[in-house]
């Protein structure tokens, strides 16, 4: 009888002890469920689809529209969109390869599209000289003539590029060439090669957009309160033990991001705006202000299935990396990207300054506000020249008065910060450098095309109130 009695408690025990593991490992697969539920996944913007079968010549449409999208579960908020409800798809080209462009307006109201970065004709800019009534189309064509490179396309219509950036226009343009092809890190788009637009939103209380100016927001440009990833709150993204290539945007209208990842991990810088560094930089912070761009490659080899590692802007959290799987291929950071050749300032023709001053509705370079019926410099072709760009503007309190530099229809090199050698991740191609407040930045520049090209603080409530010139390549 006590043998019986031991054997039946035996029995429970187990039970017992069996069914406590099964409900023990369900509510932590359930509780990762539901953290994972609460990070929605990151959407990867589509590839825009080339109409054309000639190698050589590629054919795209873009269309600027009206959109509608739940930024918080359960609130729809109106938006603009490229093919789509918010942001557009990523564009991709070729050096050497002929780009027709067809672009249409189905806002209500007039836009344009620039692409930032890439160098054109000032005929094919996009800026705004280039306007695009509501419901009219606009063609236009080019070669891509540069290197490999990370660049973006946005509106620039006078005194709304901020407003149509805010609710939803823009995108990314993927520049390839021979090196890029050859150089053996993760170019697998959507799989260890990734896209992300940093940006920054306000929402009312019902969830939609809200782009309503007070005079912070005109002093130091748009601050938002909620970050976006890729039109995503905290999204999460699931990547594999391996090294990972991130593509990142500074979208923002005026915001400055000082980017590191969680746990003071290590990252490889190995691109800037204009493409890739000579060599890569291992960097744990990495600062980006409005319109610039880097591509780092980070390694998530040593993190097991369901490690997590967090993309952080100081102490918020922009996104979550989790682990599953490993990569079939690996890879090791090249020790050398691409060859840059230095213009040497011996050869510029020219040094033009330019001071950055004043704050809110009086914003001015050189004292002047844009004039579309003005022609500030007048440059010569394929010459080269030196450009002094100061910030004379001055903070108030703890915040700063940056000015991002934005020049069109270049890549530039940065010679000095402050008569000083800029750090090694701003020594590659740059088309946006940010200036701090009593910053002295010297760049060096070669105008390759003809035309009627901007230059600007990329803080996009500056530009509209006026911090914005223009010169003639002749």
């Amino acid at each position: 009888m006590k043998k019986r009695v031991w054997i039946t408690a035996i029995i429970l025990l187990a039970i017992v002890i069996i069914g406590g593991a099964v409900f023990y490992s369900w509510h932590v697969k359930k509780s990762a469920e539901q953290k994972d539920a609460q990070h929605p996944a990151l959407p990867i913007p589509a590839v825009l689809k080339d109409t054309n079968p000639d190698p050589d010549v590629a054919d795209f449409t873009l269309t600027a529209q009206h959109g509608k999208k739940e930024f918080i579960a359960g609130k729809t908020s109106t938006t603009y969109g490229y093919n789509g409800n918010y942001l557009g798809p990523v564009i991709r080209v070729r050096k050497g390869e002929k780009v027709n462009m067809t672009v249409k307006n189905d806002l209500k109201e007039v836009t344009t599209v620039h692409w930032h970065g890439l160098l054109v004709p000032g005929s094919a800019d996009g800026g705004p000289h280039n306007t695009i009534l509501p419901g009219k189309t606009w063609k236009v064509s080019f070669t891509v003539s540069q290197q490999a490179a990370t660049l973006w396309y946005h509106p620039h219509p006078m005194g709304k590029t901020g407003e149509q950036v805010y609710k939803g226009l823009a995108g990314l343009i993927y520049v390839d060439d021979q090196n890029s092809e050859k150089l053996d890190i993760p170019k697998d788009y959507g799989k260890n090669d990734f896209p992300l637009v940093l940006q920054d939103r306000r929402f009312t209380k019902n969830g939609q957009l809200s782009y309503k100016l007070d005079m912070n927001d005109q002093v130091f440009g748009f601050q938002g309160t909620t970050e976006l990833v890729n039109g995503v709150i905290q999204p999460q993204l699931t990547v594999k033990r391996g090294l990972v290539r991130l593509r990142i945007l500074n979208g923002s209208n005026g915001r400055t991001y000082n980017l590191h990842l969680s746990g003071n991990q290590t990252f490889t810088q190995i691109a800037s705006d204009g493409g890739f560094l000579a060599s890569p930089v291992k960097m744990k912070k990495l600062t980006l202000s409005a319109g610039e761009r880097a591509e780092i490659l980070v390694d998530f080899s040593k993190l097991r299935d369901g490690g997590m590692l967090q993309l952080k802007n100081g102490k918020e959290t922009l996104m979550y990396f989790k682990v599953k799987g490993k990569y079939t291929k690996s890879y090791s950071v090249p020790r050398k990207l691409a060859t840059i050749k230095k213009i040497p300032d011996s050869k510029a023709v020219k040094t033009r300054k330019f001071v950055m001053s004043g704050m809110g509705p009086n914003v001015s370079i050189n004292g002047k506000k844009m004039d579309m019926n003005h022609i500030d410099e007048t440059v010569k072709l394929h010459s080269i020249e030196i450009w002094e760009i100061k910030n004379a503007s001055t903070s108030m309190g703890t915040k700063k008065m940056v000015h991002p530099f934005h020049v069109h229809g270049v890549q530039f090199q940065i010679l000095s910060i402050n008569g000083k050698t800029p750090p090694a991740n701003e020594q590659g191609w740059k088309d946006t450098v940010l200036v701090n407040p009593g910053d002295t930045v010297k760049v060096i520049m070669r105008f390759p095309f003809k035309g009627i090209y901007m230059y600007h603080c990329h803080i996009l409530e500056h530009e509209d109130l006026g911090m914005m010139g223009q010169f003639e390549v002749k």
